[in-house]
Parts: structure tokens; C-alpha cells; sequence
């Protein structure tokens, strides 16, 4: 017998314009000509090296990725971003849940970032109309429309809208590829539920973005980047809201891990940088190496000659070129450097805070001149 559920329809949600917020895009935004606080340097040899690869990279025509936390979004370096996207330096970007809702909240409204505590207390953390509805939609439309994850946020945003097809027309998908196309006649169920539950209306549900120029996930969709979404199931907020719809996440969200595996399978050559990510990033990396391995193998190849640069704030006392330390040395515990260590190629880590590393390496590649008179903003978010 099946346990029983909360019932996520009986919640009060408030409408997210009602949510004080920490972090204010047009306040907040990081240009890339903004100046760096110094790297050590030890941190500034890294880089250096990191930009030598990257520009091997790009002229040979590998994978340039670059897979980060939501602490990179909510400390305002989306202008950062986009000018790496623009000028052709990354092939590929993927983060957390939690990235693609922050990079999203500052489109939408230009601010992000709730009070989580105080809000917990009065049972309102998450419970915000906007983001789950128009998230989850994007996400649920998106998988019918055979797309990933951020792909469909992408789309959202870039588009100011989405466009909901008529509850005739996935009927008639939902019999017509039972047979032929059982997982396209499943997303058709999920979207025709989402549609009779919320009663939509068929066509363009105009969505407006006033700050998309700050959408990274909008400028990826422009570009025809990857920008990959690698949620786990109850970590987000978008959760809490009855549009929610897990099947649909796991859609777009496996087709999104795909796609970051083939990106990770033209990594010989290429470089791979992890920022600010201690659990996602290492996770999905070791899977998608290990099956690129496998059917490089089977070619009569092997991928060496992948280099992996991982970027955090905490210090690492352990030289991670010579392999992983002894279980008796707390640099052991450092997981996302573990990890990356049992990769082969070559790993390299920085310790660094995210802004700083950032700039410093779009303004290398670049050849931007700082600007002297920016300052820092506070603390990492």
C-alpha cells in the first residue's frame, strides 16, 4: 500500500514580489572589466596554465567546459559569463538546481536570494507563485518539446513566453505515439495534466523578463551553447509548488547529463573547469568520463590528455599532482579534489574566490584591462 503524501495543493503561496531579497542584479552585477582582488601565487601560475590550455583548446577544437555552484550566479558574475560565451571560449556551462533558479529569479525580477531562516519559520521559504509555477511549466513544456533542462529555461527566458499547445493536441500525441513514441506520449501526459490541472489557456503565455540582458541561461539559448541543469529531486524550491512535476524533470534533466557526457567525451585535449561546485560536479564528471572511456576503448583510444581545474574557497594543504593523500590527511575529505584526482589527465586546484578567478581568467583571455576604480561588493554570497 503506498505511503501517504503530502498535499502540496493546500499550501499558501505569495507572490515572489513579496520576498525581501539579499542580492539585487543592477546593484550587484560584476562587469568583466571589473578589477580582481590579487591570487596567490600559486593560484596565479594555475591560471596562467589554465589559459594556455584553453587556448590550445579552442584552436584544436575541444571541449571547453566550465560547470559551477549557485554561489557564481548570486554573486553577480553573469556578465562574466556571457562574455566567455560570447567571445567562444566555452563549448559548454551546467550547473545545480539552485543555479538555474538564481540566474532565472535575477531575469524575472532582478533580485534573488531569500531570507531562508526567518522564512522557514513562518512555513513561506520556497513558497513563492512565480518561480515554481513558471520554472516548472518551462520545464514541463520543454520535455514535450524534446529539450533539456536549462535548455528550456533558456527558452523561457530568451522568448519572454512559452507557448502551450491545446489539450486536443496532445491528446491526439498521447494516441498516436503510445506505440510508435511511448516517451513522447509520456511528456504529452505529463504537459496535458499540467494543462487540465491549471486549466491553461492554449498558445502564447506571454512571460516577461525585464532583466534577460543578465540571463546566462537566455544567452546560452541565443548562442546555441549547452547549458546543462543537473538537479537532484527535492533540493530546489520549485518543488514546493503543485505545478511541480517530477517525470518531467527527469526528462530533461537526463537528456541535459547526456549531453554533458558527450561534451565530456571530446575532452582530450580540452579543459574542464569546476567552480565552486563540491558535490555536482565531481559526481556527474566521473560518470560521463567513465562512459566516454568506454566507448573511446572500444575505438582503439583512451582519454589522457584531459586537463581538470578545480577552483574553491577552501585552502588544500596536499599537492594533488603526486595523487590523492593517505585517509589520515583532512585534505582526504576535500571530495570534489578526491574525486577529480582519480580521473587521470591532469587536475590542478586553485583556492580562490570565485569573482576573483573569474575575472582574472576572461580578462587573460581577453587581454581586458581592469578597470582600477571597481570595488568588491562584500563577501561571497
Amino acid at each position: 500500500m503506498p505511503f501517504p503524501q503530502l498535499d502540496r495543493a493546500k499550501l499558501r503561496l505569495k507572490p515572489l514580489s513579496a520576498r525581501k531579497n539579499k542580492v539585487y542584479i543592477e546593484r550587484d552585477h560584476i562587469p568583466a572589466t571589473a578589477k580582481p582582488r590579487p591570487l596567490s601565487d600559486a593560484a596565479d601560475r594555475i591560471l596562467d596554465e589554465i589559459v594556455e590550455r584553453t587556448k590550445d583548446a579552442r584552436a584544436n577544437g575541444k571541449s571547453r567546459m566550465l560547470v559551477f555552484g549557485a554561489h557564481t550566479i548570486k554573486n553577480g558574475l553573469a556578465p562574466v559569463f556571457i562574455r566567455l560565451m560570447e567571445s567562444g571560449w566555452l563549448t559548454h556551462l551546467a550547473t545545480n538546481g539552485a543555479g538555474i533558479i538564481h540566474d532565472w529569479e535575477f531575469a524575472f525580477q532582478g533580485c534573488t536570494s531569500e531570507f531562508v531562516e526567518e522564512n522557514t519559520a513562518r512555513g513561506e521559504f520556497g513558497a513563492w507563485e512565480e518561480t515554481g509555477f513558471f520554472l516548472n511549466l518551462a520545464i514541463v513544456v520543454g520535455a514535450y518539446e524534446g529539450l533539456g533542462y536549462g535548455e528550456s529555461v533558456g527558452k523561457l527566458v530568451q522568448n519572454e513566453g512559452l507557448e502551450v499547445p491545446s489539450r486536443d493536441e496532445l491528446a491526439e500525441v498521447i494516441a498516436t505515439a503510445a506505440e510508435s513514441d511511448p516517451s513522447r506520449a509520456a511528456a504529452a501526459c505529463d504537459l496535458l495534466d499540467a494543462v487540465m490541472r491549471f486549466d491553461l489557456e492554449p498558445g502564447r503565455l506571454a512571460v516577461p523578463h525585464p532583466y534577460n540582458q543578465f540571463g546566462v541561461q537566455a544567452a546560452a539559448h541565443r548562442l546555441n551553447l549547452p547549458f546543462t541543469g543537473h538537479p537532484m529531486i527535492g533540493h530546489d524550491i520549485i518543488y514546493v509548488h503543485p505545478m511541480n512535476c517530477c517525470a518531467a524533470i527527469g526528462r530533461a534533466a537526463e537528456r541535459d547529463f547526456l549531453a554533458f557526457a558527450r561534451n565530456v567525451s571530446n575532452l582530450d585535449g580540452g579543459v574542464y573547469l569546476s567552480v565552486g561546485s563540491a558535490v555536482m560536479s565531481p559526481m556527474i564528471f566521473e560518470k560521463s568520463l567513465s562512459m566516454s572511456q568506454n566507448l573511446a576503448i572500444q575505438e582503439g583510444r583512451h582519454l589522457d590528455n584531459h586537463y581538470m581545474a578545480v577552483v574553491d574557497l577552501q585552502e588544500s594543504h596536499w599537492d594533488w599532482s603526486q595523487g590523492e593523500p593517505p585517509e589520515n590527511n583532512p585534505d582526504y575529505y576535500l571530495r570534489y579534489n578526491k574525486t577529480f584526482a582519480r580521473m587521470g589527465g591532469t587536475m590542478r586546484y586553485l583556492s580562490a574566490d570565485n569573482r576573483d578567478f573569474l575575472l582574472a581568467l576572461v580578462q587573460r583571455l581577453e587581454g581586458i584591462e581592469p578597470d582600477e576604480a571597481w570595488q568588491p561588493r562584500g563577501e561571497a554570497k
